[in-house]
């Protein structure tokens, strides 16, 4: 017969929206040890397993620490009251906490009272769309079947079950699958799940059950809002849900987001971040509930794990109109499972855009080329080495479905050309940095040079603004003093009068700094760097704090009329850094709306 050797959970803190999944560890007749299910659709040795999940309450329902999830509240503000902001915002575990939110906290009250819409509903206007319990759990945060507990965590819809144990506890049955999804109803109440043997022919339980407790359960914390801002320096309206007005304006929006792939996401590397903040059942929740929030028709995300992307992402945006497209890096370097390596994804939305072609670039490939043409025959296994580090780049051509107005042309088709890419991150390797930018560079000039099309280039480039990688994307070549020109053991980069492109690329987010725009831009601009017209920052850690992402775009096509505002250090807490319980990456996400120039008739 089967016997239940150990249960237990990744995380002790269950959080609103993600999964519990139980490690249960089973014995066998002939003693070998599986980990694998047990259903009784497929019983093994005589017997499966039976799982129950309960909610234990007793009469007072605890309140949770906005700040500090696993802390329980000792006071509310009044001022979120009487703003109408949802509870979960509101609860602190201390003055000390309090006073140390309010710089970030008090942003809550005065979007409150700012952002009242013309039905007089305020809270949707500045959090979203929120259920019915009032927890202030974002719909979006939730896959297709969460909305229905009762069928999400079980195919038996007959809960609850109370069963009144010792010491006054209510226990409510909520589950009857091994995995368990808890809901607003759980916020402050503890869990217990229950994993028995059964007989397969008389389905009567053998040996004792083994159980576990959770923690109380938290809701997810959710970040403040960042709003779309117009670089006339008049705010969009609401939260992103501004579908309509670019469908009549003929703009469209691009994100470009690195999520931080799970396999780098360790404690070692990111120890100040809460461990179930770190899990990837919480991080694939906010991420999604984050990306789905800004509306974007184009999305470009970096370090998307394959598996992620077939079992996660894919089906979970296409529940939200994208088409994806998907390439992985390539695997000379990496020596794991295939499945973990990470790589590029692009989705649009189908309503916005259709696919016309995609070109994959393999740097590794382009590396083998480079070095037979110019590196010495007894120097090319050394230059191989230090060129190939599987870093590749996804293009697709897309066609617009909307109207362009202005347009002179009206018949002729709107193409549109997004470069997708994450650069190698070796500080060391300046060389490669500036290679791997320079081939995906004049693989776009070409496309570029084949038909009259815009050209965008997003994602990790792993240079700052001060790099040769970035000045010859911004200015189209690169000073033959630059000293990350020094670094070239192979000559890779000569002559260094071939670092050129003739592409018109231009930041996005340089916008914010131009002279002249927007007279309501000051505090935009104080989170942009003076001397190289980009953000301060958008990959904020421990370690380090600068930019690495960009949006770059084609300005002889393409205008920009907004931009996604920055996160500024007032707006992550002064404890911590990226990934937070709030922001579940340590790189910020970018996004910028664009519009189409006429163009002229030849």
């Amino acid at each position: 017969m089967l016997s239940v050797l150990r249960v237990h959970l990744p995380s002790d803190i269950p959080i609103v929206g993600c999964e519990l999944t139980p490690y249960v560890l089973v014995r066998r007749s002939d003693k070998s040890v599986i980990t694998e299910d047990v259903p009784e659709s497929a019983p093994l040795d005589g017997h499966f397993l039976r799982y129950k999940w309960y909610r234990i309450q007793s009469d007072r329902k605890v309140a949770i620490c906005s700040v500090h999830p696993s802390e329980q509240a000792t006071l509310q503000c009044l001022g979120c009251v009487k703003a109408k902001l949802p509870n979960t915002k509101s609860y602190h575990c201390s003055p000390k906490c309090f006073s140390d939110a309010w710089q970030h906290h008090r942003v809550l009250h005065e979007r409150a009272a700012s952002s009242v819409n013309e039905n007089g509903n305020e809270e949707e206007e500045i959090f979203g769309r929120f259920n019915s319990t009032g927890s202030g759990v974002i719909n979006t945060s939730l896959t297709g079947t969460q909305g229905n507990p009762s069928l999400a965590n079980g195919a038996t819809a007959l809960y609850p079950v109370a069963v009144t144990q010792r010491g006054g506890e209510t226990w409510f049955e909520v589950g009857r699958s091994k995995t368990y999804t808890p809901t607003a109803d759980d916020i402050g109440h503890v869990l217990k799940f229950e994993c028995v043997v059964v007989d397969a022919e008389s389905k009567v339980s053998v040996g004792h059950s083994s159980t576990l407790h959770t923690a109380r359960v938290i809701p997810a914390p959710s970040p403040t809002p960042r709003q779309l801002i117009s670089i006339s320096g008049v705010d969009m309206p609401g939260h992103l849900d501004v579908d309509g007005r670019l469908s009549s304006a003929g703009t469209f929006t691009v994100l470009s987001y690195n999520i931080l792939a799970d396999s780098y996401a360790t404690n070692d590397l990111y120890s100040y971040c809460p461990s179930w903040a770190l899990s990837w059942t919480y991080r694939r929740q906010n991420l999604l509930r984050e990306i789905v929030g800004y509306r974007a028709d184009i999305v470009c995300l970096q370090e998307v794990q394959s598996d992620h992307f077939e079992e996660f992402f894919a089906p979970e945006l296409d529940k939200h109109g994208y088409q994806a497209l998907y390439k992985r890096k390539t695997a000379e370097v990496f020596n794991g499972n295939i499945n973990l390596n990470d790589g590029c994804a692009t989705f649009f939305r189908r309503d916005r855009f259709s696919h016309v072609k995609k070109y994959e670039v393999e740097f590794n490939k382009a590396a083998q080329s480079l070095t037979d043409a110019v590196v010495p025959s007894t120097q090319r296994k050394t230059a191989l080495g230090r060129l190939i580090k599987d870093n590749i780049a996804l293009i697709m051509v897309l066609e617009a479905k909307f109207s362009n107005q202005g347009v002179d042309n009206p018949g002729k088709r709107q193409l549109v050309c997004v470069a997708n890419t994450h650069v190698n991150v070796q500080q060391d390797l300046k060389d490669v940095k500036l290679w791997q930018v320079h081939t995906l560079l004049k693989g776009l000039e070409k496309i570029a040079a084949s038909a009259d099309i815009p050209m965008l280039v997003c994602g990790d480039i792993n240079s700052t603004p001060t790099t040769a990688p970035h000045a010859l994307l911004a200015m189209g070549k690169v000073d033959q003093m630059h000293p990350d020109l020094a670094v070239d053991p192979f000559g890779i980069l000569r002559p260094i009068t071939k670092l050129t492109h003739q592409l018109p690329l231009v930041s996005a987010y340089s916008s914010f700094a131009r002279p002249g725009v927007g007279l309501g831009l000051e505090q935009h601009r104080r989170r942009m760097d003076p001397t190289t017209n980009e953000p301060k920052f958008t990959n904020y850690t421990r370690d380090f704090t600068g930019t690495h992402d960009y949006i770059f775009y084609s300005a002889d096509s393409l205008t920009v009329e907004s931009l996604l505002e920055l996160l500024d250090e007032d707006s992550l807490r002064k404890d911590t850094a990226l990934p937070s319980p709030e922001w579940s990456s340590d790189h910020i996400a970018l996004l910028a709306e664009f519009r189409c120039k006429p163009r002229t008739r030849r």
